[in-house]
């Protein structure tokens, strides 16, 4: 058995997963309010040791099969994925759909085929029916939009629309007497575990146990919402861009070290034993 073999095509799936999730990162810098991910590199061996000190059975493995599991159980490998929720830069658009949070701890209500989930995305637009939805055309919730299901729908008279700090649209009814019209007011919620979030595609959050209607708290006074703004991704291109380098090369050198593995030390192997006399 070549314990070595093993340690290495382990060390090397480690690097490919962090690879696609590079690449995600590295494919979503330019989406609005986009949070990276993150994964932590350990070894079995540690998960292996927390588990085991609270086990009622004593370890009986012999010595000889400890030292065998000790080279394997060093194999680095991924043992635990975060989302970093830390916020983005934002930029002016001018848009007066496009809004941009404040606060890393809030978030859209957006009603989705999959039940409610939650984005940091704010740019919005008009479906032909006149609601606002999101670049997916899902509604954007308003704050009474469990209550009734009622969508923001936006007439087709409406000008100068304007939304404050803690959500509130109103538009100019340029067929009355251009006075501000009160149309309704976002569903902007927190959530207290971050942790407890978990991405989706599309830009989404749902979470990890539970309801996302359970999960989540409307925020009646926010002062967090910056209308004609996006916030951009967090993600760092440098910093990705060295990783990717990093992984590309670990890859590299795995692969040179499977090829010892596999042909070198087995051709040394099987020469020198045939060239042993009986």
């Amino acid at each position: 058995m070549q314990n070595g073999f093993y340690s290495v095509t382990g060390a090397m799936v480690t690097q490919f997963n962090r690879l696609d999730r590079i690449s995600n990162n590295l494919a979503n810098l330019n989406t609005a309010g986009y949070k990276g991910q993150r994964e932590i590199i350990g070894d079995f061996m540690r998960i292996f040791q927390q588990k085991r000190d609270v086990l009622p059975l004593q370890n009986n493995t012999v010595e000889a099969s400890k030292f065998l599991n000790r080279s394997i159980n060093r194999v680095p490998r991924i043992v635990d994925e975060y989302t970093d929720f830390g916020m983005g830069s934002m930029i002016k658009t001018g848009n007066p759909l496009d809004l941009a949070l404040g606060d890393k701890n809030l978030f859209f209500a957006i009603d989705t085929p999959a039940g409610i989930r939650l984005s940091r995305d704010g740019s919005f637009k008009i479906n032909e029916n006149g609601e606002l939805v999101t670049k997916d055309g899902f509604p954007v919730m308003s704050d009474t939009y469990l209550a009734n299901r009622q969508k923001i729908t936006i007439p087709i008279n409406a000008a100068d629309i304007s939304i404050d700090k803690n959500g509130r649209i109103e538009y100019i009814d340029q067929s009355a007497i251009n006075e501000p019209v009160y149309l309704g007011r976002l569903m902007v919620v927190s959530v207290d575990d971050l942790h407890n979030l978990k991405p989706e595609g599309g830009n989404y959050f749902t979470v990890k146990k539970g309801r996302v209607e359970d999960e989540m708290k409307i925020v009646k006074r926010s002062s967090d919402v910056h209308q004609k703004m996006l916030e951009k991704a967090n993600v760092n291109p440098v910093r990705e861009m060295t990783a990717l380098i990093e992984t590309n090369r670990l890859v590299e050198m795995y692969q040179k070290a499977m090829t010892t593995q596999m042909n070198d030390l087995n051709n040394d192997a099987i020469n020198k034993l045939a060239s042993v006399r009986a």
